[in-house]
């Protein structure tokens, strides 16, 4: 029967070096068994050794898009990558509200991992007043975190009032990614607040390595795949862990510089 198959969709910008965006995304939903489509927002042209063009797509494509996927595929659901700006992110947000795709994991994609902003100011309140009310999960990195939230982040319980800042925003489900920034670390530990109030560390050896492009997409596109196989939140969760930090513990030599985590089927 027609749409049977999980199907998960990623709202995402292109990365034409594959190691991010929405290349990382339908890799990891080929990975995780599920069928990946896509709405394009944006397409960049760049490698290991950075980025060197941008483009958004125009908002009538993408209000087609989503139009085209509704009308044919049956999407369990989907997750949020780079939105380019103020007008993509209401685009998405009417979109969203508009069909059902399910729930949705949004990736904030404001702040590098390094600490550098990707989003405009007004695009980033736009981000924060309409979007994050609509995710079913929100993973923000340590300095997106900081950003959303407004506050310090030091301590655990600094995390975790962080998180339940977020929920308040509307998230039902917040992991909030720790760093890795620091060479002789030798874990990294992320915090789950769940919708339930349930809450809990989760804890993976710290691997040293310049290969973890796309590491932020990998993980929500594997939650967002668990998700549309019928796998419970945490369960996602949990499972998007454990599985990205395979993927940088096994990296795949490709490019020069700045390498992605390994995407690649075995």
């Amino acid at each position: 029967m027609a749409n049977e198959y999980p199907q998960a969709m990623t709202i995402a910008g292109s990365d034409s070096d594959g190691s991010a965006g929405m290349e990382a995304d339908m890799n990891t939903f080929l990975r995780r068994d599920v069928y990946g489509m896509c709405v394009l927002t944006a397409a960049v042209a760049g490698n290991s050794y950075g980025i060197q063009a941008s483009t958004a797509m125009p908002i009538d494509f993408v209000n087609q898009e989503f139009q085209s996927i509704a009308d044919d595929f049956k999407v369990r659901s989907a997750k949020t990558g780079m939105l380019a700006g103020s007008a993509m992110i209401k685009t998405v947000v009417e979109n969203v509200k508009k069909f059902d795709f399910g729930p949705l994991v949004v990736d904030p994609v404001i702040i590098t991992k390094h600490g550098a902003m990707l989003l405009e100011e007004d695009a980033y309140q736009t981000f924060k007043e309409l979007l994050i009310p609509l995710a079913t999960v929100i993973t923000p990195n340590y300095f997106e975190a900081v950003k959303l939230t407004d506050m310090e982040i030091k301590t655990d319980e600094d995390v975790k009032e962080a998180a339940h800042k977020l929920q308040k925003m509307g998230a039902k489900n917040v992991m909030l990614k720790g760093q890795h920034q620091d060479p002789d670390q030798t874990e990294v530990r992320d915090f789950v607040l769940l919708e339930d109030g349930k809450e809990f560390w989760l804890s993976e050896p710290y691997v040293n390595t310049d290969r973890v492009n796309g590491t932020g997409d990998t993980l929500s596109a594997c939650i967002c795949a668990e998700i549309a196989k019928g796998v419970d939140i945490e369960t996602a969760i949990r499972t998007g862990k454990t599985w990205v930090t395979a993927a940088i513990a096994n990296p795949v030599e490709v490019g020069h510089k700045f390498g992605p985590v390994n995407l690649v089927k075995k």
